[in-house]
């Protein structure tokens, strides 16, 4: 059951990730320490906007982190609802469980990856489908395999894994 205490460390915690989220998303003009007037633009002058590669990591982990707690919500509702049965309470439970757990094993398989093969990358567990995204000027098959291998040795059964790189 959910007490009091992580109710509200979930609360804080989705606050501080809407708030990230919004300062990730803020226009660089806001974030500079001299005032900026409209008049310093011209209005023809066409802005290219050009993603770090870090970027495109903190934004794909946010968005995976935006949709694994909408589904802790959901579960979390589940849980605490009076409504919901036995069944559907130890289902929501063990879901809980098993994302807590995807979470541990992205966080150890990417720091894995970063010491091997010093890559910045980004994974995702969806059930036995491992996707790696991997930021990388060097796009080689040997290199995706052996990421593969690497992670496949960290699990028992067989995973299907993807790497993409960027």
């Amino acid at each position: 059951m959910i007490n009091k205490q992580n109710l509200w460390f979930l609360t804080l915690f989705s606050l501080i990730l809407v708030l990230s989220v919004y300062y990730v998303t803020m226009p660089n003009e806001l974030l500079l320490k001299d005032e900026v007037t409209s008049d310093e633009y011209d209005d023809t002058e066409k802005v290219s906007v050009e993603l770090e590669e870090s970027e495109i990591l903190v934004a794909l982990r946010v968005d995976l982190e935006e949709e694994r707690m909408t589904q802790k919500k959901d579960l979390e509702s589940i849980l605490t609802s009076s409504e919901s049965t036995t069944d559907e309470k130890n289902a929501a439970y063990d879901k809980l469980k098993y994302l807590n757990s995807v979470l541990g094993k992205e966080e150890k398989l990417e720091s894995k990856i970063k010491e091997n093969f010093n890559i910045e990358c980004f994974i995702e567990i969806d059930n036995n489908e491992i996707n790696v995204i991997a930021i990388s000027s060097i796009h080689d098959t040997k290199l995706a395999n052996n990421i593969m291998r690497s992670i496949q040795e960290e699990f028992e059964e067989k995973v299907y894994v993807t790497v993409n790189f960027k």
